[in-house]
């Protein structure tokens, strides 16, 4: 170790260029550090990312449904008005299927297969699953699929407003767009709401829309009593022009139910008109009735599927109203 007296004239000078030389290298550092590019995060999900956030539970408005939906359409609805025919009406009662399900104080299902395919020799299996019915885009759904279920090929949906709601004469109308396919048979209808008294087809029957997938053009509007049931029901039909088919657009099917008169209509166009007369029995439609709304697979009168027919098949309905006067 060198002694105090070893050190040379110079040496403050040494140790002075000696500081200022490392003050101007740590500035030059800092001055460094501060220039480089600032990296982001890596990306969640990564290695050295770590886990992405999760979304809050309920936060997202758009959950992935649990079952196959229906493609969306138009779900404009007009207003209820009082409407053309055989004279001015009041709206009493509508379902908009507005609201997230199906109002079950308005509809009941029929559930099963019914004796011998609901009498027609039809194939599906009737549920109250949301695979078969549902609310969705403001319209009611009903959905049949192909797929086995208690022992039937197919499943679909039959609603109904049987114990919940009936009238006596009156408008009742739909917005509906209508499936398509050989063997497909949706339909709007009505019984009377006697039928659980006097059976069928004593009760009546009003078929205010029926169409089967082999003739995709035509609608039927028909009548059952007693001495003109089944396939001697009474009644008429109506073809759309230029080759359009019924599953092309919404339409809107509607009756005008009166004491002595029955009028049909597609679009407000006036296709077929029964009366007391047009009968070959009693005339059974003076007391309520009730609505029923259907797609139903095969059966007598529309056949059966084949490997034309095309599955999932949907019927939208935008709305339901009665008007009375």
């Amino acid at each position: 170790m060198k002694s105090h007296a070893s050190l040379s004239w110079a040496t403050p000078y040494r140790l002075l260029l000696t500081t200022g030389t490392m003050l101007i290298f740590g500035l030059g550092l800092v001055l460094l550090l501060n220039s480089r590019p600032i990296l982001a995060a890596p990306p969640c999900g990564t290695p050295k990312g770590g886990p992405c956030p999760t979304a809050t539970p309920g936060s997202d408005p758009t959950p992935t449904p649990e079952q196959p939906t229906a493609t969306p359409v138009s779900t404009a609805t007009p207003a209820p008005t009082a409407t053309p025919g055989s004279g001015s009406y009041v709206l009493v009662w509508s379902d908009e299927f507005n609201g997230t399900g199906i109002d079950l104080g308005n509809w009941t299902f029929d559930i099963g297969w019914g004796q011998n395919g609901w009498g027609n020799a039809e194939l599906q299996y009737y549920t109250d699953r949301p695979q078969n019915a549902r609310v969705e885009n403001g319209m009611l759904v009903i959905e049949a699929r192909k797929e086995r279920f208690r022992a039937q090929e197919y499943t679909s949906a039959r609603l109904k407003t049987q114990g919940l709601r009936d009238w006596t004469y009156g408008r009742f109308e739909a917005r509906i767009k209508v499936p398509y396919g050989q063997g497909i048979w949706p339909a709007f209808w009505t019984l009377g709401n006697n039928i659980e008294t006097v059976g069928w087809p004593q009760s009546g029957e009003l078929d205010i829309m029926e169409h089967i997938g082999r003739e995709p053009s035509t609608v039927y509007g028909t009548v059952h009593g007693p001495g003109y049931s089944g396939a001697e029901g009474v009644g008429g039909s109506y073809t759309l022009s230029g080759g359009q088919q019924l599953t092309d657009a919404f339409h809107i099917f509607a009756v005008e139910w009166e004491p002595t008169e029955i009028n049909w209509y597609i679009d407000n166009t006036l296709y077929a008109t029964v009366t007391p007369d047009d009968v070959p029995g009693e005339w059974v439609f003076d007391h309520p009735f009730f609505i029923i709304m259907n797609v139903a697979v095969g059966g007598y009168w529309p056949g059966y599927p084949d490997e034309t027919t095309v599955f999932p098949q949907f019927m939208y309905v935008d709305y339901v109203r009665v008007y009375q006067k």
